[in-house]
């Protein structure tokens, strides 16, 4: 018998090896496994002949095997499996699977079988690659339906996930539902063990609509509820009040080389008037890729620093907290004031490389003004001497839990420190003021003058030598370009270009260019080297996983050449896009893909035709087609698996029931369900 809490090892034919790759998922609970919802779904209740297969195209074959053998792949040490399947028609495909021998076992010659999965293509023609099969033992046995997607690890298999969940199912029995009864009935919801079970074994599309909707519901109503007694905490609390230097502030617009826009300016004086105040500032600045978010935010940190406190900026990754450092250093070289950098694996104070021990010394005793870094800044034993204002950049990333942690790093427990939010995921103003209910918004509409607007084509495979032409006439010319691919390495399985390969292709190609790589698992000072390289134009060609997707500026970069663009989400294309077009010359950003489904030639058409954040994710949200749920990428919110920014009808439900719910119960002490579900809540979506 299984339970929730039960270790995922322990289930049947799970081994320490399939174990480990499913914690990589985080999967280490059979509650964790039910709570790894399906990102999308395929509709196989249509068979399709083998003669009307497309490349892209994802399909449900039934046919006979007509042969299987398994062999070692000479350059990959791998096993693969190749099976040749013929249809009632006498049509034939083939399918493949890379290792997975035990297939031979399951299935053998004059099996009929249900293949699922993605047509692809080879020297021989149309084929499948590691398609999900089941035997079929005679003709009453339906095909797969509604088939669910989930996101994978390296040698995990869809069959293997499914697989088991179908064991575990009937666990959800004893999922506790922590929404109140009454909210349940007037929302007309599912139970939440019905709800789990539909998202993962949908009997259609209609059951399928009804589960993420009340999947949606529950993360947008705990955002709400914690959003609903931020608000109410904050209104109680004290910070410092910051008075503005005008003499100062105008100094130092007027030494900028650009001039501000006026909604920079109008978001920059709403803030400094929030700063005025001695009630704590919670404000969100909203603003397209490329904006000019971060020099508005710097306005608000001299006038902190002008009258004696302290700032911190925080942002998603190193490359972007030294960026920030260097660009920010510069910006403030003729005032007095001193600014650091501490991340995980680089310090600098005083202008100088120095030690953890001496950093956090002089952070506390007040010696740095404005301290910019990653979350390491709480995450280690850092304290502030009279922090007055933290920026959180991409205001998602950062949540209660981090909030309060940098509350109580402050010397004055009694003082809490102003906060002002950034992101450049797009969400109209109606929206924002409900999934961010704690927060004042301010938005920067206009982009920096003199901006030419970024001329973005979808490529076909042959005309990549045309391509390539043109980026060697760009840096030829001076400019430089960024080729962004999905992976680090090389994974026939996933049929996707890899920073490695396309790394070696392109000294083949570009023989007498600078190219360099740059990824995750490289080390600090490699990865630290190889942007400083970029930025001083000592590198022609950057090959980037998505690494560089938030807030790398390099200027004379004017080429963007993204490698499978389909395996990204819209929003996350506009944010790679968004690293070139930031200097004086025009840009241009290529997509690839040799996915021809109609769905995929919209989206980057989408690409072609709006420079627009906003226009984008509204695109985006128009293409799902029904009970298709959407993965993180696509919606720029991690903590959302189901939600999406433009249900403005369900976030407003869910924003009502919170403060009904509140006004009734304002510590919720007669509902210690939702009580715990609100703590853990706030733990899994914010520690990231």
């Amino acid at each position: 018998m299984y339970y929730l809490t039960t270790k995922i090892e322990d289930i049947n034919r799970v081994g320490v090896t399939t174990a480990k790759r499913l914690k990589l998922l985080n999967i280490k609970t059979i509650q964790d496994l039910l709570y790894h919802f399906p990102f999308r779904y395929e509709d196989y209740s249509q068979i399709t002949d083998i003669k009307d297969v497309q490349i892209g195209t994802s399909v449900n074959i039934i046919g006979q095997i007509e042969l299987i053998q398994k062999k070692r792949s000479p350059h990959k040490k791998m096993y693969i499996v190749e099976a040749l399947i013929l249809d009632s028609n006498d049509n034939k495909i083939k399918a493949i699977w890379f290792n997975q021998p035990f297939i031979v076992k399951n299935i053998k010659i004059g099996d009929t079988v249900s293949l699922t999965g993605k047509i692809s293509q080879d020297y021989t023609g149309p084929i499948l690659k590691s398609p999900n099969y089941e035997k079929i033992y005679n003709k009453q046995t339906s095909p797969q339906g509604i088939t669910p997607i989930y996101h994978l690890t390296a040698n995990l298999t869809q069959k293997q996930i499914s697989y088991l969940i179908k064991q575990v199912i009937d666990t959800v029995n004893s999922i506790e539902d922590f929404l109140p009864e009454n909210i349940q009935k007037s929302q007309n919801f599912l139970s939440l063990p019905e709800t789990i079970k539909a998202i993962h074994r949908p009997k259609d599309f209609n059951e399928l609509e009804k589960a993420r909707k009340r999947l949606a519901f529950d993360e947008l109503f705990l955002t709400q509820l914690q959003s609903q007694i931020i608000k109410k905490d904050l209104k109680s609390n004290t910070s410092h009040s910051i008075t503005f230097s005008e003499k100062e502030t105008k100094k130092f617009v007027k030494s900028l080389p650009f001039k501000l826009t006026d909604d920079q300016k109008k978001s920059a004086w709403v803030i400094l008037k929030d700063l005025e105040k001695s009630k704590p500032m919670s404000r969100l600045l909203e603003g397209d890729v490329g904006s000019g978010k971060t020099i508005t935010s710097v306005i608000a940190t001299l006038n902190v620093a002008l009258n004696g406190y302290q700032s911190v900026i925080m942002v998603p990754t190193e490359i972007l907290a030294i960026q920030h450092y260097e660009s920010i250093s510069k910006d403030l070289k003729d005032f007095n004031i001193e600014i650091g950098l501490f991340t995980r694996n680089k310090k600098i104070y005083n202008q100088q490389s120095t030690t953890k021990k001496k950093i956090t010394e002089a952070i506390k005793n007040g010696a740095v003004d404005i301290i910019i870094g990653t979350h390491a800044l709480i995450q280690e034993t850092i304290n502030f001497k009279n922090l007055a204002l933290a920026i959180i950049d991409e205001q998602h990333r950062f949540g209660v839990e981090q909030r309060k942690t940098l509350i109580n790093k402050s010397d004055n427990k009694n003082i809490t420190p102003h906060l002002l939010s950034m992101t450049a995921t797009p969400i109209p103003r109606s929206l924002a003021l409900v999934i961010y209910g704690d927060l004042d918004i301010s938005i920067i509409k206009e982009m920096p003058k003199n901006r030419k607007p970024i001329i973005t084509n979808a490529v076909k495979e042959n005309k990549r030598k045309e391509a390539y032409d043109f980026i060697r006439k760009e840096i030829k010319n001076g400019q430089q370009a960024f080729v962004v691919c999905p992976l680090i390495d090389e994974s026939e399985k996933l049929e996707a270009k890899s920073v490695k390969e396309v790394f070696e292709r392109l000294k083949k190609v570009f023989p007498s260019l600078k190219i360099a790589i740059l990824h995750g698992k490289l080390k600090a000072k490699e990865k630290e080297k190889t942007m400083d390289d970029f930025l001083k134009n000592k590198i022609n060609i950057l090959v980037s996983t998505s690494v560089i997707e938030v807030g790398i500026d390099i200027p004379n970069s004017t080429i963007m050449l993204i490698e499978d663009a389909d395996r990204f989400g819209l929003a996350q294309l506009h944010q790679f896009r968004g690293r070139v077009g930031r200097g004086k010359h025009q840009s241009y950003c290529f997509l690839f893909s040799d996915n021809n489904s109609e769905k995929v030639r919209e989206r980057l058409s989408a690409l072609e035709k709006y420079n627009n954040g906003l226009d984008l994710a509204k695109i985006d949200l128009k293409q799902r087609g029904p009970g298709e749920v959407y993965g993180i990428n696509q919606k720029g919110f991690p903590e959302f698996k189901m939600a999406n920014i433009f249900d403005h009808l369900l976030i407003k439900s869910a924003q009502d029931e919170a403060i009904n719910l509140l006004k009734l119960n304002p510590n919720l002490e007669n509902l210690p369900i939702l009580k715990k579900r609100l703590d853990n809540w706030n733990k899994n979506i914010h520690l990231e």
